[in-house]
């Protein structure tokens, strides 16, 4: 019998316990929307996504799946750069969740998003302009 997703990814914490259960749901979730969004541009449904298009579709999803509480659910998943991700991603293709081509690598994954510019930055302005309390 196959084993479910969730089931791989506790044997994968349980390995490798850096990042919560619940980020490598959200780094698939997060792939499953890259896809979509670049299958508008392509017929094949045998898509490969690279670090670079994977982590535009991240900080995308994340956005909009979290708006300015992504940097806080991230911190709480120890998920804090790009190579977290990267870390996530490998270890799925390690229990054969996610393939890989030759050329992809751990290293693609290195400084792709500042989490700090992408996650927190689009929400200072609401900061400063929030009424004053009396």
């Amino acid at each position: 019998m196959q084993k479910s997703f969730n089931e791989i990814v506790e044997q994968i914490v349980l390995q490798d316990p850096r990042y919560e259960t619940a980020a490598y749901e959200f780094v698939k979730e997060a792939l499953e929307f890259t896809i979509k969004q670049n299958k508008r541009n392509q017929t094949d449904l045998n898509v490969h996504v690279t670090a670079t298009e994977l982590m535009g579709g991240f900080k995308q999803y994340a956005l909009k799946e979290f708006g300015p509480m992504a940097m806080t659910v991230f911190d709480y998943w120890r998920i804090r750069s790009s190579e977290d991700v990267g870390n996530i991603v490998f270890n799925l293709i390690g229990a054969g969740v996610f393939g890989k081509t030759e050329s992809d690598s751990l290293e693609d994954f290195r400084s792709l998003v500042d989490f700090q510019e992408a996650f927190l930055t689009p929400f200072e302005s609401l900061k400063t302009n929030l009424p004053k309390r009396s």
